[in-house]
This record gives C-alpha cells, sequence and structure tokens, in this order.
C-alpha cells in the first residue's frame, strides 16, 4: 500500500509542476535556512563544552563602581588562585592564564612573531582538556622557562624533528625556553586560542601580593552538582580581608567608608561555558572577543520563521488548489475509500515533496556555506551532517515537518463530502469562510516576518551608516600607521624624523595609543587637585609633542605639549568628559591630578598640572559613552602614526618600507590604516546587517513564492467570472484591481501588525548603544513600500495574465 501511496503521490507532483516546484523551491530555502543557521547556533552554543569538566569549571571575574563608573574586569589578582584554594574546601583546583604579548620568538636563523602566546600555571592541562601528544601534561610547566606548544608552531621551528627539549628565544628579552610539550591545536569553539603555553613560574610578578593590579584570568574546578552561587556568596570575606587593606593603604580610607560614597569593590563568578556568549566585560580585559547570545537567539528565530514559512506555503498552496483534488477525493469515497487511507495519501505526498526539498536543501548549504562563512566570520563545515546520528535526524526532521506541513490539507482534503462534490462539482468546503480566514492568517503572518525583518535591516544599516559618518573628533582619513616600530629601538625617533622629510607626510607621531581600533589605552587612578577623598579611574595615553596635531584632535582651552617647557613631564592634557566629572567649570588650566600610584625619591606622589583640555572625541567604542581620559609625555613608544597628503599611497607605502630595511632589523615591515581599525571596530554589527538582508530577501522571497500560487490558484478558480466581466465591458486594469485588492489587504493587515513589533524590538537594539540613531517614521515607510510593490508586482503578473486570456476560452464549455 506504501508503494501504491509513492506511486500515486508521484504522478500528482509531476502532473502540478507548477505546484511541485513552488513548494520544493520554498521548502528547500527554508530548509537550507534552518541547516545553515543551526550549525551557526550549534557551534556558537559548543564554545568550551569540549572540556571534560566544563560544567564544573568558572572564571572569577572582578566588578565594581569607582565615582559613578562601572568597573567590569574578566581577569583579577595574581593571588586570588591561591588564596581560595587554600582558604575554600569547595575549590577543588584553581589555574591562571596571562596574555604575553607578542613576542618575537627565536630559534636557530627562523624568527616569527607569536600572537597567541599565553602564561598558565603548571596544573592548567589538568583542568582543562587539551591533550598532550608528547610529554607529561602534569609535569611539562612545572619548571620555570618551560613551554608547550602547539603542533603547527613546532612544525615552523623543527620541521620534522623531534621538539621536546629544544630551546627557544624570545628575542627582546633574551629569555629562554625549553620545550617540554606538544599539543594538538586548541579547538575553534574556545574562548582562548594559544598556540604556545609558558610556565607562569617564570613570572615573578605572579606570586607577588598585590591586591590592587590585576591581568590574571583565574578559573576555579567546583565539585560536581555543587551551585557556584554558594561560593560567590562566600566571596565577599576574600576582598575584606586582602582588597580592603590594600585599597585603604592606598587612598587612605576603609572599604566600609568606600562604600557609604556610593563605591564598591567584588569578587564573582561565571560558569565556563557562559564566558563566549555572556559576557559583559570591558573588550580590553577580555582574552578575545566573544559572541552575543542576542544574536544566536535572533539568527535561530530567523531560522524557526524561515521554515515556518515554508511549511505555510505548502498549507495555503495545498487547501487552495483542493479544487483539483475534489472529484479525485469524491470517487475515491464513493468506492469505499476509508478517510485514514485519504490521509495516508496526502501525508505520504506531503513526506515526500519533502523529502526532495530537503535534498534540494543540503545541495543548497554545501554550495552556500562557503559565502555564509564569508559573512559570519565563522568556519563552519559539513563534519556535523555526516554522523550517522545527524543523518538519522536529518530524515527524522524531514518526516516531522512533511507531517506537519501536510497534516492541515491532508485532513482538510480527506473531509470533503462526495454528494456535494459529484452531484455538481462543488467542493463543500474548499471555498468555506473557515479555510479562506485560515488561508489568510498565514498569508498575514508570511508578510509580518518580512515587513518586521526588512525594518530591522534598515534599522541596523542606518546605525551601520551613523558609525562610519559619526565626528569622531579625530582625523582617521589618510591615517597611516606604522606598527611595532619599538623594535627600532633609538631609530624609532630617527625614522619619524626621516619621514617628515618627505613632502607627502604632513605630520607623524610617535605613540602606541591609538583611538580606533583593539583598546589599547591604559588606566590611570588619579585624585583631582589635591582631593584625596575621591579617587578617578581615567583613561591613559602616552604621547608625543605631535600626537594631537597629528590626529587632528581639536584643543579647547590651553596648549599642545612643547619641548619649549621643560616642565612638561609633570603636564597632562585631558579631555572636556575630565572636565566635566571633576566639576571643573570654571576652568581647568592649572589644576593638579595627583597619582598615588606613582611614589617619587622625595616620598611624594607624581603630580600632573593640566596645562591643556582637548574636545572631547571617540576613543572607545560608540557602545560607551566617551569617559574621562588624560595624556602625558613618555610611555608612548609602539607605533608611528603618520599624517599624510597624497593620492598615490601605494608609492608612499613603497618608499617608507625602504627606510624601514634600511634599519637592518630584520623585522617585516607591518602597517595598517586608522580608518579601517576603525572600521573592525564593528564587525559584529556588520556580520549582523548583511546576515539579516541576506534573510529578510530570501523571507520575502519565500512569501512571494506562496502568493504568486494563491493568486495563480485564485485566478484560475475565476477564470469565467473573469470571462463574464470582460464580455461585459470591464477593462484589464479593473479586472486587475479587483484580483490584487484582496491579497493586498492581507499585505496592508501585515504592515499595521509589524510596524510596532519591529519598532520596540529595533528601538531595544540601539539602546546598546551610547551613540545612536533616533528611529523614523521614514524607516518604516520605506519597509512598506518595498513589501507592497514587490507584493503587487508579484500578484499584478498573474493577474495581468488571466486578465489578458480572451473570454471565448473561458466561456466556451458554458
Amino acid at each position: 500500500m506504501i508503494q501504491n501511496y509513492i506511486k500515486i503521490a508521484w504522478r500528482n507532483l509531476i502532473r502540478n509542476r507548477a505546484f511541485t516546484a513552488i513548494n520544493i523551491v520554498g521548502l528547500a530555502l527554508g530548509l537550507a535556512t534552518c541547516l545553515l543557521i543551526g550549525l551557526f547556533v550549534f557551534n556558537e552554543l559548543s564554545y568550551d563544552r569540549y572540556h571534560e569538566k566544563a560544567d564544573r569549571i568558572v572564571r572569577v571575574v572582578f566588578r565594581g563602581t569607582m565615582n559613578g563608573e562601572k568597573m567590569r574586569e574578566a581577569n583579577v589578582m595574581a593571588l586570588v588562585a591561591q588564596v581560595l584554594r587554600n582558604d575554600y574546601p569547595e575549590v577543588l583546583d584553581a589555574t591562571r592564564l596571562r596574555t604575553g604579548g607578542v613576542p618575537r620568538i627565536t630559534y636557530g636563523d627562523r624568527t616569527f612573531k607569536e600572537e597567541a602566546f599565553a602564561f598558565v600555571d603548571s596544573n592548567f592541562f589538568q583542568v582543562f582538556t587539551l591533550p598532550l601528544l608528547k610529554g607529561d601534561a602534569r609535569t611539562a610547566l612545572v619548571q620555570p622557562n618551560t613551554v608547550v606548544i602547539s603542533e603547527k608552531v613546532a612544525r615552523k621551528y623543527f620541521g620534522d624533528a623531534d621538539p621536546i627539549g629544544k630551546v627557544l628565544t624570545i628575542k627582546d628579552s633574551q629569555a629562554s625556553y625549553t620545550v617540554t610539550g606538544v599539543f594538538d591545536k586548541v579547538p575553534a569553539n574556545s574562548h582562548f586560542h594559544m598556540d604556545l603555553f609558558a610556565s607562569m613560574a617564570s613570572v615573578p610578578e605572579s606570586r607577588q601580593p598585590n591586591w590592587l593590579v590585576s591581568g590574571y584570568f583565574t578559573y576555579l574546578v567546583l565539585p560536581e552538582g555543587y551551585n557556584y552561587r554558594q561560593l560567590e556568596a562566600k566571596l565577599t570575606r576574600v576582598v575584606e580581608t586582602h582588597m580592603g587593606p590594600a585599597l585603604e593603604k592606598l587612598i587612605g580610607i576603609g572599604l566600609t567608608e568606600f562604600r557609604k560614597k556610593g563605591n564598591d569593590i567584588g569578587l564573582y563568578l561565571q560558569p565556563l561555558t557562559d564566558i563566549h556568549l555572556r559576557s559583559d566585560f570591558k573588550a580590553e580585559t577580555e582574552i578575545e572577543p566573544g559572541g552575543d547570545i542576542r544574536y544566536v537567539y535572533l539568527f535561530a528565530a530567523i531560522a524557526l520563521f524561515m521554515l515556518l514559512l515554508a511549511c505555510i506555503n505548502f498549507m495555503n498552496l495545498s487547501t487552495a488548489g483542493a479544487s483539483r483534488r475534489a472529484k479525485e477525493v469524491g470517487i475515491r469515497k464513493v468506492m469505499g475509500s476509508e478517510k485514514s487511507r485519504l490521509i495516508g495519501q496526502f501525508l505520504v505526498e506531503s513526506i515526500l515533496l519533502t523529502g526532495l526539498s530537503l535534498v534540494l536543501a543540503i545541495a543548497i548549504v554545501y554550495l552556500a556555506l562557503p559565502f555564509f562563512n564569508d559573512l559570519s566570520g565563522k568556519e563552519l563545515d559539513l563534519d556535523l551532517l555526516r554522523t550517522p546520528w545527524t543523518l538519522v535526524g536529518l530524515v527524522l526532521f524531514g518526516l516531522l515537518v512533511g507531517a506537519l506541513a501536510g497534516s492541515y490539507p491532508a485532513f482538510f482534503l480527506s473531509s470533503y463530502k462526495p454528494i456535494s462534490i459529484l452531484k455538481g462539482g462543488t467542493t463543500g468546503r474548499v471555498v468555506s469562510r473557515g479555510s479562506i480566514g485560515l488561508r489568510s492568517s498565514l498569508v498575514v503572518f508570511q508578510f509580518f516576518v518580512s515587513i518586521t525583518l526588512i525594518i530591522g535591516t534598515t534599522v541596523v544599516y542606518r546605525q551601520l551608516r551613523y558609525i562610519q559618518n559619526i565626528k569622531l573628533g579625530y582625523d582617521k582619513e589618510q591615517v597611516l600607521v606604522i606598527n611595532e616600530t619599538w623594535t627600532l629601538g633609538r631609530n624609532e625617533e630617527v625614522l619619524r624624523r626621516q619621514l617628515l622629510q618627505d613632502t607627502r607626510v604632513t605630520s607623524a607621531s610617535i605613540s602606541g595609543f591609538l583611538p580606533a581600533g583593539s583598546p589599547n589605552n591604559g588606566i590611570l587612578s588619579l585624585y583631582p587637585d589635591g582631593n584625596d577623598a575621591q579617587l578617578f579611574r581615567m583613561g591613559y595615553f602616552g604621547v608625543d609633542y605631535n600626537y594631537i596635531p597629528t590626529l587632528g584632535i581639536k584643543l579647547v582651552a590651553g596648549r599642545n605639549f612643547s619641548p619649549e617647557f621643560l616642565t612638561d613631564s609633570s603636564a597632562v592634557i585631558i579631555n572636556e568628559a575630565a572636565v566635566r566629572t571633576f566639576g571643573w567649570h570654571k576652568g581647568a588650566l592649572g589644576k593638579t591630578l595627583t597619582n598615588p600610584g606613582v611614589l617619587l625619591s622625595s616620598g611624594q606622589n607624581k603630580v600632573y598640572r593640566v596645562v591643556g583640555v582637548v574636545k572631547d572625541f571617540h576613543y572607545r567604542s560608540l557602545h560607551e559613552e566617551i569617559a574621562p581620559m588624560v595624556m602625558a609625555l613618555g610611555d608612548n613608544s609602539g607605533s608611528i602614526i603618520v599624517k599624510a597628503r597624497t593620492q598615490d599611497m601605494a608609492d608612499l607605502l613603497a618608499s617608507i618600507k625602504e627606510k624601514w630595511e634600511g634599519f637592518g632589523t630584520g623585522e617585516p615591515f607591518r602597517y595598517s590604516f586608522l580608518d579601517e581599525s576603525y572600521q573592525a571596530t564593528y564587525q559584529a554589527e556588520l556580520r549582523t546587517g548583511r546576515i539579516l538582508a541576506l534573510f529578510a530577501g530570501l523571507t520575502i522571497f519565500v512569501a512571494c513564492l506562496g502568493l504568486f500560487g494563491l493568486v495563480k490558484f485564485a485566478t484560475e478558480q475565476r477564470v469565467k467570472e473573469i470571462g463574464v466581466r470582460k464580455v461585459l465591458g470591464a477593462s484589464v486594469a479593473s479586472i486587475v484591481t479587483l484580483l490584487s485588492l484582496d491579497f493586498l489587504k492581507l499585505v496592508v493587515i501585515a504592515i499595521v501588525i509589524a510596524t510596532p513589533v519591529a519598532w520596540y524590538a529595533m528601538d531595544l537594539w540601539l539602546q546598546d548603544f551610547a551613540y545612536k540613531i533616533t528611529m523614523s517614521w521614514w524607516m518604516v515607510v520605506v519597509a512598506v513600500v518595498v513589501t507592497v510593490a514587490i507584493a503587487l508586482l508579484t500578484i499584478s503578473f498573474q493577474s495581468i495574465r488571466a486578465a489578458l486570456v480572451n473570454p471565448v476560452k473561458s466561456l466556451k464549455s458554458e
């Protein structure tokens, strides 16, 4: 019987080619979208879950408030791990990771810059699941100056030779590290990706009892089934016992008094599996950028909606085309066919069509995956789809979708009354208000989703355009950054002077602090104007005399640093945000800032005098408000910032590269452009915009496929009515209007429902930005115009075709 069902189903699908094509394409797009986004969501949710102790590992983090500023740091003080392991029995183990910068490492005549270098405790490989291919994980990092490397790094330095016992040298410090282990690689779905793990025993500061300096990512292993909140509640004792006295020594008041002033500091715990998607810490305190759970929810919702749209198309087209199967159902019932067998027949047709769609969907995923990877910044592959369990899951998924999509049409078609059908060719319930009402509701839902995504895409792109065009307070165009100029040593200033001899260079400055790209400003804690009761944390930029003019930063009061003033070694320039924060409304020039962290030989704290105020400029992401910051001379080595004036940037770069190589350091010439670094800060938003635009287009396409099919069936049902109207003198325009109005009403209803929902959702999204656009009515108008135009085009194509048919052909059987 199943074989007979399949044979009849195949014949029906071949007979109704247009219906079959629309349904297969619509379902395939819905399934392909679901699979693609499913791969993305699964990848995002799988971060750090490969560790055997993943559900028992937590990270210790720091949160606090000081003078209204929120402090959120993902790393903590050096001795936190030791104290928690010794004082709390529920802490079974504790380990630390400290990023090691970007050292240049040599072996023989080979030198490489390593961007994935970190120091870790000796028990790191017992806490995290990173099996060693060579060496003993328990003892590999016990001794100082030992290092465990990835297989990729081993091949890079040693080729096919055994790396164990080989010595790598950090070129800058001349520190030597013996290779004691080799691991494969850190999986892609990890919140850290290191190629070299050096022993923490090599870092003297890691044992110093400094409770005000952080920088150590600290992880704890807790007992099975233990609620980490119980331990978190006990961490206030650590704050009071260790951090409180250190704070009192620094600012002269105890923790109780500190909290009475509205301030607070504390240690908290974060589950390992929450780090990638649920972190709200400042980017500069994280090991690497993470994801956002909100985008995971968004894309999962899009996948679900796309699948629903495809299923709705199937249900709509099946019920709308019921008149074609009415006599078949009537005859089958008269011949004794049971309702259950009719339902089985229609469900088999639905599942067969879904199976064909699933095959096409997998082919689409295979072809589209490289493009989607480029769009999302991921490295997804189809390995997940090749496992036996996944294949079984896909088959069950196809059966489920087929059964759900075909259930309503199957019950609908099998419920026809044979007497009503065969007596005069009517279909009984096929034109009932209930069926029409359901189809109308489903069409409204399709366009509701489409319009919501169009409005969302419009808002995202407007915000991105705003980010690109906002006045940042500094020049980012034609600003070249020569990276890692600190490797030149004393020749760093020599190169800067050489560059100024080129007429294409208008200005050049030495500083490792850039206002765009990855956050790299320092932090200073200062007392304003001798008031030792208020300690403020401020962004810190170490600069030279040319920094402000090179970047075009505007001075609103006072002067720039100058070599003519010998006292400028103790001078600072602050921004307007600092002036407002300190309440220096009558003038900031001449005011002092005291640094309690620097003690001079006289026994006094370092005191800076304000000599200038710059206009606020965005040195952080637009997600954050401009915070108080201070510039001071010195500590500025790192990069040379070049303001150029030329149309031939390639020739200028070639000239600079020649000068660089003339110093004979052997280091490669590396550069970047400030405007590109700025754009890179908003890659997550840019990718979201692109993905939204793609799926908004797909939802509109799938919705219009269904609309096209419905209009096609509606015109076929009314072909005689159209013929009579034409004979009576109706014009083509009036017939097109008649056929279009019913469907356009549904689109208008969808617009009315979608607009407030989309407005609320996007207003919520914009709240994540400190600097953002204002939602405007025209954004809704754009979405409405686009939707109505596409829907009208879809409807008109079939309506005009029906209106142009010769009435003789439609009425000749009457």
